[in-house]
């Protein structure tokens, strides 16, 4: 009987080593997932000293997106990972930023008129000349949304606004790619293999999202990421005849 009932427990214990072993495994990838794709293109940009080929509006997009994202978590507490996730991915952002603004100027052949945040020129909104410029535009957004939070965090409708917002804004992240595939009626320059990436990683997220009984925000967010990444797909095959070649990665995140 001794036996019976230790050997019942090991196996209680063993289900639940395995369940908490891939329940970190999925937090990991949640967390670190989003922000793999830049490693490559960060060690691209260092190595060739060229950053033409990386729009600085993503890193605008999910600066906003994630910076919303965690305010809403102050008016609706949502997993740690997520949470974790946007951190992480605001602290690659800025990494990314600082990079590309300083291969920009050592690039620069004559020297140009610096364009700092603090000219308030809408001319040149997110082209600034400095990386101090683009921290304090983002500090200033963190600082008004977080005023606002904190005098409306206890209005539903304004946490939901919130929310919203967020993954509706890192939702769309795809839809440059989509249009200009449409525009063009090509997917010349286009990664093939990124954007299968990107639909195996949205898909993924979104079945986090609802197994771990995420804001509906989270949800919608990731059904329609999927759903331009399947549309992006869908592009391959029918501009396929005027397709010839897939060297270029498009930039976008997860």
């Amino acid at each position: 009987m001794y036996m019976k009932k230790s050997s019942t427990m090991y196996n209680v214990y063993e289900q639940l080593t395995i369940k908490d072993l891939a329940h970190w495994l999925a937090s990991g990838a949640i967390i670190f997932g989003g922000i793999i794709p830049y490693v490559p293109q960060y060690k691209e940009i260092k190595k060739k000293e060229n950053a033409e080929g990386f729009s600085l509006y993503v890193c605008l997009t999910l600066l906003i997106a994630n910076t919303l994202r965690i305010f809403f978590w102050f008016g609706k507490h949502y997993e740690i990972p997520l949470l974790l996730q946007s951190i992480f991915m605001i602290i690659t952002m800025f990494i990314m930023i600082k990079l590309c603004v300083n291969v920009q100027n050592r690039n620069q052949v004559i020297k140009i008129r610096e364009h700092v945040f603090s000219d308030l020129d809408t001319n040149f909104f997110w082209k600034w000349t400095d990386f101090q410029s683009y921290l304090d535009f983002m500090l200033l957004f963190a600082a008004l949304v977080g005023i606002l939070t904190y005098l409306l965090v206890d209005v539903p409708i304004f946490v939901e606004i919130v929310g919203i917002l967020a993954v509706l804004t890192e939702a769309m992240l795809g839809l440059p790619q989509l249009l200009r595939n449409f525009y063009k009626k090509s997917t010349n320059g286009m990664s093939i293999l990124m954007v299968t990436m990107w639909t195996l990683g949205d898909t993924f997220k979104t079945c986090y999202f609802i197994v771990k009984e995420a804001p509906i925000q989270f949800e919608v967010c990731g059904t329609l990421q999927v759903l331009i990444d399947i549309a992006i797909l869908a592009q391959v095959y029918i501009y396929k005849h005027k397709t010839t070649v897939h060297t270029r990665v498009p930039v976008r995140a997860d």
